[in-house]
C-alpha cells in the first residue's frame, strides 16, 4: 500500500511538471507572438525606393546659409556583371557565405554567432545576412534591440521575395560604406587603389571586404598593419570556404597593400564648396556620431565657416605664385604643400581651413588638422619665452647672452651662423635668435615648459622626451596648424585658451537639438604674460623676421618658423580680431625647400594676403593692455637700472609686469685701462693706456661674438715687460741727487669684477 501511494505521488509530480512546462511554453510562445505582433505593428512600409540613398546631412555656414549636403557625393553605381567573381567571393566570405542558400534570414548563421559569443571562440561572421544588412541600412534605425531584429528579419524576407540574389548583392555592394568618404565598391576601389572595381586583384578585393567590419579601424590610410591583418583573415576565410586555393591565398597574403593615387569618376574633384572645411566638419561628426548616422540620418549641422575668409584662404593657397618651384611627386600630388587655419581667438570659432593645394577626393588628407610637422622657431613663444615670463618673472628687457654653447649631445646654432652677444629677450625673439631661446628654456626647465604648452592645447609632446631642442621646435611628434592656431589664440586673447571648434550646433532630421557648443575658457597664463609676448611679437613683425606680414593700417603680432634644412616653414600671426597660421613643406617632411626658404617669406606673404581680405571693412582695433603693465628704462647689457657708467646707446625703455622692474643698478659697465698696442688689459709695464667703459660679465667669449670688442678682455698685455720698458741714462734725469728711480711706476687698473647672475630675477639671463 505505501508503495502504491509513493508511485501515485511521483506520478502526480510528473504530471504537474508536464503541465508547468507546457504552460511555460505556451506563455513563452504567446509572449514571443505578442512581441512579433508589436514589432510588426509599426513596421516601416515596404517601399522599394527606400533601397536608394537618402537623408543627407546638411552643412550651414556661420550666417545660417546652406553650404552643402554630405552623404550622397562619392557613390558610383556599378552593375553586378562588372564586378569580378573573386571580388564577390571576398565579400561573401567576410559577410554571408550562405547568401545564395538562405531566404533572407540564416538560422545557421544566427546559431553560429550565438555560439561564438557564448564560447568566446572565433566568430568571423555575425548573425545578420547581407540582405538583413541592406534592410538595416535602408529601412531601420541603428538601435540594437530585439524589436529591431524582428523587423529586420521580416523585411529581409520581403526583399528576398521581390529581388533576385544578384540584384540584392548589387544593391548591397553599391550601398555599403568603406571609409574615407567612399560609398559602394566602385568608389572604394578608386579611393584606395586608384582603379576601377573590375581591375582589383585578390589582395585588393580582400582588403576592401575587410573594411566593412570597421572602416575607420581597418583603413590602410590610417593603420596599414591592422588593414593587412584583416585582409589576411578574409583570405583565410576564402580558402576555408573553398573560394580560392591555399597557394593563391598565401600568394595574396604575401603581397603588401599598395595604395594608389585616388581617381575621381568623371571630374577632377568633389563639387561641393569649401571642401577642406566641410571635410573637417565631417571628420568631427563621424568621430562623435558614427559614419552611418552622419551619412544616413540627415543631421543639420551649423558651423563657424566664414565664406569670405575661406575663399580668401583658398585663393591664396591655390596661387602657384605663392610657392617656390612646384612639381608633382610620385603620386601626382603637388609639392611643396601648404595649409592654413584662421580662427577667432575670443571664442575659438574656426573661420577657415585649407588643408592643401587642390582637392581631388572626398575627405582627403587634411594637412591643417592631421599633418604634424616640426614647428621650428614658431614654437619659441609657447615653450620658452611664455613660460619664462609666467614662471620666472622675466620681461622683454631681460638680457640673454647669445654666445657659442655646447651640450653633451647637442650644439645649438643660430640660423645665420653668427652670435649677437648680449641681447634683450625682445631682440632675441624678434630676430629669431636660437641660443637665447635654448638658454631661456634651460632656466625654465623643460618639464615646466611642457606643462605651459599643454595648457595651450599642445597635446602631442611626449613626457619622456623633453630636452632643450624643443626650444627650437625639435619635437618627437610635431604639431598641427590647428593646434598652433589655438595656442597663439591664447596670446591674442589675454591668456585665455579656448579649444578651436568648427561646429556650433547639431540637430537631427526633425530639428531636435543634439548638441550646442559652449566655449570652455581656460586662463592658461596671466593676461600680463600674454600682453608682453604679444608686444614682442609686434616687434617681430614691424622690424624683425616677420616684416613680410605687415598690414598697413593694423597692429599685427607674429612669429616665423623655419626647421633645420628648410623642410618646413611657418608663419603664425594674429590681430586682436583673428589668428592665422600658415605652414608650408613637403608631405614626406624630408625633402628640402629651396635654400633660403624661411617662414618670413612665402608663409608670411600668404598670411598677409588672406588677413588683409578677411579684415577689410572691419574696425581697426589695438591689443588691449591689461592692468599691471608698467614702463621702465633699463640697461640693455645687464637688464638692470642704468648705472653711472651706462652709455646712452645701452639704455632701453620697455614694458614690464608690475613687480618685475629691477631695483638694482647696472654692474656690468666698468672703467678699465686698455693697452692700445694689444687691445688687452694694460699691464704694469705698458707705456700707454686708454681708459674705456666696457662690459664685464665675468667670463670670456670668442672673437666671433658680435659685441666682443665692447667686453672686458680676460687677458693682460704681455707685449710690454721689464725688458721692453725704456730706461734713460743717468744724465737724462734732472739734477736730483744723481738718483735714478728703481722702476717705472705705471698707472694701475683697479676695478671689481661683477658676478654673472644667469637666470636670476635681477634682469640678466
Amino acid at each position: 500500500m505505501p508503495r502504491k501511494k509513493q508511485r501515485e505521488r511521483r506520478l502526480n509530480w510528473f504530471r504537474l511538471l508536464i503541465v508547468l512546462v507546457a504552460a511555460g511554453m505556451l506563455l513563452g510562445g504567446l509572449a514571443a507572438f505578442g512581441l512579433v505582433v508589436v514589432s510588426l505593428k509599426d513596421l516601416p512600409t515596404w517601399d522599394p525606393a527606400a533601397l536608394q540613398p537618402n537623408n543627407a546631412t546638411l552643412i550651414y555656414d556661420v550666417h545660417g546659409n546652406l553650404v552643402t549636403e554630405i552623404g550622397l557625393e562619392n557613390r558610383i553605381p556599378v552593375d553586378i556583371g562588372d564586378i569580378p567573381p573573386h571580388v564577390k567571393k571576398a565579400f561573401l566570405a567576410a559577410e554571408d557565405v550562405r547568401f545564395y542558400q538562405h531566404y533572407g534570414v540564416d538560422p545557421r548563421a544566427i546559431a553560429r554567432a550565438v555560439w561564438a559569443n557564448v564560447t568566446g571562440s572565433f566568430g568571423e561572421q555575425g548573425g545578420s545576412t547581407i540582405t538583413q544588412q541592406l534592410v538595416k541600412n535602408c529601412f531601420l534605425s541603428f538601435d540594437k534591440t530585439l524589436k529591431r531584429k524582428i523587423q529586420e528579419a521580416f523585411l529581409a524576407i520581403q526583399v528576398e521575395r521581390h529581388y533576385a540574389k544578384d540584384e540584392i548583392l548589387q544593391m548591397y555592394l553599391n550601398w555599403v560604406y568603406f571609409g574615407e568618404g567612399a560609398y559602394g565598391i566602385e568608389a572604394a576601389a578608386r579611393t584606395y587603389f586608384g582603379k576601377s572595381v573590375s581591375e582589383l586583384d585578390l589582395s585588393e578585393a580582400a582588403t576592401l571586404a575587410g573594411l566593412l567590419k570597421g572602416p575607420s579601424i581597418y583603413s590602410p590610410y590610417r593603420d596599414l598593419q591592422a588593414a593587412t591583418n584583416r585582409r589576411n583573415t578574409i583570405l583565410d576565410l576564402m580558402w576555408r570556404y573553398e573560394f580560392v586555393g591555399r597557394a593563391e591565398a598565401e600568394e595574396a597574403k604575401a603581397k603588401p597593400i599598395e595604395l594608389g593615387k585616388p581617381v575621381a569618376a568623371d571630374n577632377p574633384g568633389p563639387s561641393y564648396p569649401y571642401p577642406h572645411f566641410v571635410d573637417h566638419v565631417t571628420d568631427v561628426l563621424v568621430d562623435k556620431y558614427g559614419e552611418a548616422r552622419v551619412f544616413k540620418e540627415g543631421l543639420r549641422v551649423y558651423t563657424t565657416l566664414d565664406p569670405k575668409i575661406q575663399r580668401a584662404a583658398e585663393e591664396a593657397l591655390n596661387n602657384e605664385n605663392n610657392y617656390p618651384a612646384t612639381k608633382r611627386d610620385e603620386h601626382g600630388v603637388l609639392q611643396p604643400q601648404a595649409a592654413m587655419v584662421v580662427l577667432d581667438p575670443t571664442n575659438g570659432y574656426i573661420k577657415a581651413i585649407v588643408g592643401g593645394r587642390e582637392h581631388t577626393q572626398l575627405r582627403q588628407w587634411n594637412r591643417a588638422t592631421r599633418t604634424q610637422p616640426q614647428p621650428g622657431s614658431a614654437f619659441k613663444p609657447i615653450i620658452a619665452y611664455g613660460p619664462a615670463i609666467e614662471y620666472l618673472g622675466m620681461s622683454p628687457a631681460s638680457v640673454l647672452d647669445d654666445i657659442p654653447i655646447k651640450y653633451p649631445n647637442w650644439t645649438p646654432r643660430n640660423y645665420d651662423g653668427g652670435y649677437r652677444g648680449l641681447v634683450t629677450m625682445r631682440t632675441a625673439l624678434a630676430y629669431s635668435v636660437n641660443i637665447p631661446a635654448v638658454k631661456t628654456l634651460e632656466a625654465v626647465t623643460p618639464s615646466r615648459a611642457v606643462d605651459f604648452a599643454r595648457k595651450l592645447g599642445i597635446t602631442t609632446l611626449e613626457p619622456d622626451r623633453h630636452n632643450l631642442a624643443i626650444a627650437l621646435g625639435g619635437l618627437t611628434n610635431g604639431v598641427t596648424p590647428l593646434q598652433m592656431a589655438g595656442a597663439y589664440g591664447a596670446f591674442a586673447n589675454q591668456g585665455v585658451y579656448i579649444e578651436p571648434t568648427a561646429i556650433t550646433r547639431v540637430e537631427d532630421i526633425r530639428g531636435r537639438l543634439l548638441e550646442e557648443h559652449i566655449p570652455v575658457k581656460t586662463q592658461a597664463m596671466k593676461p600680463t604674460t600674454a600682453y608682453l609676448i604679444t608686444d614682442m611679437l609686434r616687434t617681430a613683425v614691424t622690424s624683425g623676421t616677420g616684416r613680410n606680414a605687415r598690414l598697413a593700417d593694423r597692429p599685427v603680432a607674429g612669429k616665423t618658423g623655419t626647421t633645420d634644412h628648410e623642410t618646413s616653414i611657418w608663419f603664425c600671426g594674429y590681430t586682436p580680431n583673428l589668428v592665422g597660421v600658415v605652414w608650408m613643406g613637403h608631405d614626406n617632411h624630408k625633402d628640402r625647400l629651396p635654400r633660403g626658404s624661411v617662414g618670413g617669406g612665402h608663409p608670411a606673404a600668404i598670411w598677409r594676403q588672406v588677413m588683409g581680405k578677411a579684415l577689410a571693412g572691419t574696425p581697426v582695433r589695438d591689443f588691449p593692455q591689461p592692468p599691471g603693465i608698467v614702463t621702465a628704462t633699463v640697461d640693455s647689457k645687464s637688464g638692470l637700472l642704468p648705472g653711472p657708467l651706462t652709455p646712452p646707446d645701452h639704455q632701453v625703455t620697455d614694458i614690464f609686469e608690475r613687480g618685475t622692474v629691477p631695483t638694482e643698478y647696472d654692474d656690468v659697465h666698468v672703467l678699465v685701462e686698455i693697452c692700445p698696442s694689444t687691445g688687452l688689459l694694460a699691464g704694469q709695464y705698458c707705456p700707454d693706456r686708454i681708459t674705456r667703459v666696457m662690459v664685464d660679465v665675468g667670463y670670456d667669449v670668442p672673437e666671433i661674438v658680435k659685441d666682443y670688442n665692447i667686453r672686458v678682455p680676460r687677458k693682460t698685455c704681455a707685449l710690454h715687460d721689464r725688458e721692453t720698458v725704456f730706461n734713460p741714462p743717468l744724465d737724462f734725469w734732472p739734477p736730483n741727487g744723481g738718483q735714478q728711480p728703481e722702476t717705472p711706476v705705471p698707472t694701475m687698473m683697479n676695478y671689481a669684477r661683477p658676478q654673472c647672475f644667469f637666470g636670476s630675477n635681477r634682469g640678466r639671463h
